[in-house]
């Protein structure tokens, strides 16, 4: 006896099955597929920890750079602040992922530990808590007892599978704390150059101008293609990343004034 075929108006009542095509599915397919590889990367810690990384460089050195800027110091000293700042923050950027995505992997990996002691002492206890979360994740009490038991017989992966049923968490969706690190630290520096650059080719009004200008631009970008990704507004989500460097930089720039002016 066959199954039912799906109930495709209460699944997806936007679509007529009669309108399915190859090209819809060849779409589905290489959207499913784009979405796993961006799923990838984001579990990967490089997504977060790149996007973290340029936009620190940018607001980061730009603010420091105005800030020095505004005390009316010369031209060598912002440029030779601006690269200490970009490889210190730089430095600091990836020492932080590390320890953190590293220190998440480890409080994952302990979980998977506990929980294998649970299994040990009581396996129905721990198959009543899965059938549970699935239960509250909409499956009704025969779905849900089905995928608790297919759960427990995927042999090696089953720790894995039922802690993130569980808690949402496991050691591999933690990420990798190298790649984590090596992105935020070449990211920060490419960010924090930015507005470096045009110190190197002029100075004063010009060079604080340009400053601004460029990591306006730059700041344009990133929030554009954040946008993009997300499938959101690419115009709205640049326009937030311009004015949250905006806000940073204005406020450095004048205090920096301030301090010029205070100190004889």
């Amino acid at each position: 006896m066959s199954l039912p075929g799906p109930d495709w108006a209460r699944i997806a009542p936007g679509w007529d099955p009669a309108a399915r095509t190859d090209r819809d599915d060849e779409a589905a397919e290489a959207e499913l597929d784009a979405l796993g590889r961006t799923a990838d990367r984001v579990a990967g810690g490089g997504i977060r920890a790149a996007v973290l990384g340029v936009n620190d460089g940018l607001v980061t050195n730009l603010c420091f750079i105005l800030g020095i800027a505004g005390a009316s110091v010369d031209a060598a000293t912002v440029r030779l602040s601006g690269l200490a700042s970009l490889i210190a923050g730089a430095l600091s950027m990836a020492a932080g992922e590390w320890v953190s995505v590293r220190g998440q992997r480890e409080v994952a990996e302990g979980m998977e530990g506990a929980l294998r002691d649970a299994w040990r002492r009581s396996p129905p206890v721990v198959m009543a808590h899965l059938a549970q979360s699935m239960r509250r994740r909409g499956l009704d009490a025969e779905t849900a007892a089905r995928a608790t038991r297919g759960v427990v017989s995927a042999g090696r992966s089953a720790r894995r599978t039922s802690l993130r049923i569980l808690f949402g968490v496991s050691a591999q969706d933690a990420g990798s704390p190298v790649v984590a690190a090596v992105s935020s630290l070449l990211l920060f520096a490419v960010g924090a150059l930015v507005p470096l650059v045009p110190w190197f080719v002029t100075e004063g009004a010009a060079a604080v101008t340009a400053s601004a200008v460029a990591t306006a631009l730059a700041s344009l970008a990133v929030g554009g293609a954040l946008g993009r990704g997300s499938g959101r507004s690419a115009v709205r989500t640049a326009l937030r990343q311009l004015l949250i460097v905006a806000a940073a930089s204005a406020v450095t720039y004048g205090l920096g004034t301030l301090a010029g002016g205070a100190v004889p």
